[in-house]
């Protein structure tokens, strides 16, 4: 099937090539999918720089119509929102209560937010010398590349059209290869709601080719990548050495959750492990090192293994599933060697740590209790549903391992004393401090990292000013009074 979106149109690979997606659950091909290359990004960043024209409909467009157009996707998405849930559990093996209630309630409150930006991003007058006036407009930056993962697809792809599309850019976007059938029918929708021809498009391929072309891409203004630290790395070197293009980075994690003696203990055990297991694991704000003060650590872990098994593995279109498969064999691979890693280097297995079926990618709930800061479960991103339990003695020591980590995403600090949580968390050195509540992720509030996390934040207004250049303009007056 035609399944390169640019110019409002599907057209097929320019080299005629295609990739499968898989049903992770069953190992199923569900579809081919047209593979985007060098040429077709260069299509598509045509495409976008000729919307993004002064002359063209998308920039003579009034901002009120930017957004009412968003609010449409929004509608769209919430008509088609029971085969989108249902195509994102196919391609991704997450629960389908997950994506039909998660996945896109917050798609369409993260279009439904910007929508409202989009006649409300403006200037200053700004006060100078007597004699002068200076303004500042907001600008749109131009073309925005974006390249997404595979472990939240559809949300990702919002995150990335929207407040670009709501500061009047133009996008070309590329899905991650084994997700990218929301995508798709996103780009339909895209159509359908009217947005004008090349204002959106979408180039599905792999990292190395198409992911490549756009971060090295001169006509690309800006690029936002969600995924690996390792992959970052790559990309923001190729933005300086391309056209020095704005670059925003969310990578990876490997996220503190400090559990007081004070706590809520049944809330913490309840809220970190959704941190842990939560879409099987595969998250950059996976909970993946849970630090729980000495005196209450045994009935943490306790209480932990009693929560773990009410959790359901099995087929994720089932309701009563919580717990799907890995993504793919790599992924799985991987996580199965850090999991006999934490054997080999002394860590107690309390729960899980086997594959669920002879080649099937399910892996069961995995806690691992006496673990140490240099053991690899501890210092590695797992992206696999491993829940690493830590003790310690006091606050100080806590926060500085914490702190010992590259990573600088998430953290969570649980306790019943305003006092501790409020010094606590200024003290962590990550993007987000989640206090007694775990992966509470909303349009309005920033999202990004510290150190090894990233660059730059997603959400909220701050996103508005990633998406924007600002202009100064003096005005010299006439010294006529």
């Amino acid at each position: 099937m035609k399944s390169i979106f640019i110019n409002n149109e599907w057209h097929t690979s320019s080299r005629g090539r295609t990739f499968p997606t898989l049903n992770p659950t069953t190992g199923v091909k569900i579809c081919d999918v047209e593979e985007a290359d060098q040429e077709d990004v260069d299509k598509a960043v045509e495409a976008a720089k000729a919307a993004q024209h002064r002359g063209s409909p998308w920039r003579r467009m009034d901002v009120s119509s930017r957004g009412r157009l968003l609010h449409k996707l929004a509608d769209l998405m919430e008509r088609d929102r029971l085969l989108l849930a249902t195509l994102e559990t196919l391609d991704t093996g997450k629960p389908f209560l997950q994506s039909f209630f998660i996945d896109l309630d917050g798609s369409i409150k993260t279009l439904r937010y910007y929508a409202g930006w989009a006649d409300k991003i403006h200037g200053k007058s700004v006060p100078v010398d007597e004699s002068f006036v200076c303004l500042t407009k907001h600008e749109p930056v131009g073309i925005c590349g974006a390249i997404i993962p595979w472990n939240f697809p559809l949300l990702m792809f919002i995150w990335k059209i929207a407040p670009a599309l709501s500061c009047g850019n133009t996008v070309v976007i590329k899905p991650a290869e084994q997700t990218p059938l929301t995508a798709l029918h996103t780009g339909s929708l895209i159509k359908e709601a009217g947005f004008p021809p090349g204002v959106v498009n979408i180039v599905p391929g792999y990292g190395p080719t198409a992911g490549a072309a756009i971060a090295s891409h001169t006509d690309i203004d800006k690029v936002a990548f969600t995924g690996s630290t390792e992959v970052g790395q790559l990309i923001k070197e190729a933005a300086a050495k391309s056209n020095l293009k704005r670059v925003t980075l969310e990578l990876g994690g490997k996220n503190p959750c400090i559990v007081f003696a004070d706590s809520d203990l049944q809330l913490a055990v309840k809220e970190t492990q959704k941190g842990a297991f939560y879409n099987q694991g595969q998250s950059c704000t996976a909970a993946s090192r849970v630090f729980v003060e000495e005196s209450i650590y045994e009935e943490f872990v306790r209480c932990s293994i009693e929560n773990a098994k009410k959790i359901v593995t099995g087929d994720p279109l089932d309701p009563q599933t919580s717990h799907g498969p890995q993504i793919d064999r790599h992924q799985f691979d991987k996580i199965m060697d850090l999991i006999e890693s934490g054997k080999k280097e002394g860590a107690r297995l309390e729960y899980g740590g086997a594959s669920v079926g002879e080649r099937s990618l399910f892996i069961q709930p995995t806690i691992f209790s006496g673990v140490k800061d240099h053991m690899r479960i501890a210092r590695e991103e797992i992206f696999g549903p491993v829940q690493c339990i830590l003790s310690f003695k006091n606050q100080q020591e806590v926060i500085d391992r914490a702190n010992s980590s590259q990573y600088g995403l998430v953290s969570a600090v649980f306790t019943k004393s305003m006092d501790r949580a409020l010094s606590v968390s200024a003290a962590l050195e990550t993007g987000t401090v989640w206090i007694n509540c775990y992966n509470a992720l909303h349009a309005q509030t920033p999202f990004g990292g510290y150190k090894m996390s990233g660059n730059g934040r997603e959400l909220g207004e701050y996103a508005l000013a990633e998406y924007s250049e600002v202009k100064a303009i003096t005005i010299k007056l006439s010294e006529t009074v």
